[in-house]
């Protein structure tokens, strides 16, 4: 291994010349100490360190050292493998720059049995896709761009009200307060009374990640 230098190497294959193994562990021991001192700067007492090192030390010796060491040595095959890729999960965002609780906040007003409710709700949902779309496109965008991604990302479920709220417009007084009633109201994410009694909506999901929006369409 480069970073350890030929002389180690060459040290390691002195020790494999060693036909007592007490002998032999005892300079494998000392072998460890020396390349502590060659990196200094890794010097660490984790176990995850002294592993490297006696792993480190294996594999100069191409796996035939045999001592009575602290760790076992790694196999042959995991040298050189790449570790496995870590699956990021998307959620298969349809609209990523709105993110997966602006999903979640959808699947909320869906799940609404009471129609005011769900209409505070869905004025609640577009001003603040309003505000995300602004702040990763740099540009201005049409209230009724918003409007209609609410009716695809509801698969519709949510038509009636969009279409009913889009008449108003988001910049309406209404739909404001709307928005600003739903964002105070204790049931819902990022509001005021939630910041002191705890966030009950995300226990919620988390609760019911088997909810099926189709089932509650009216």
């Amino acid at each position: 291994m480069k970073e350890y230098g030929s002389s180690v190497q060459k040290l390691v294959n002195y020790i494999l010349t060693i036909q007592d193994r007490e002998k032999r562990t005892k300079y494998a021991f000392l072998m460890i100490e020396l390349m502590k001192q060659i990196h200094p700067g890794m010097k660490d007492n984790s176990q995850d360190y002294s592993k490297k090192l006696w792993d480190d030390l294996y594999i100069m010796s191409n796996f035939q050292l045999d001592v009575q060491g602290p760790y076992p040595p790694p196999s042959p095959e995991s040298v050189g493998k790449a570790p496995k890729k870590v699956n990021y999960n998307q959620h298969h965002l349809k609209f990523k720059h709105y993110g997966r609780n602006v999903e979640l906040l959808i699947l909320r007003a869906i799940a609404e049995q009471k129609v005011e409710d769900k209409k505070i709700l869905v004025a609640y949902i577009a001003r603040l896709m309003k505000g995300f779309y602004v702040t990763w496109n740099k540009d201005t965008v049409d209230d009724q761009v918003i409007w209609q991604n609410i009716k695809e990302m509801s698969e519709n479920l949510l038509g009636s009200i969009v279409d009913e709220l889009s008449q108003e417009g988001l910049g309406h007084a209404k739909v404001a307060n709307n928005a600003r009633n739903a964002y105070n109201a204790p049931e819902y994410p990022n509001g005021p009374s939630n910041n002191r009694g705890g966030n009950n909506y995300r226990k919620n999901f988390r609760n019911n990640r088997n909810f099926n929006p189709r089932n509650h369409k009216k």
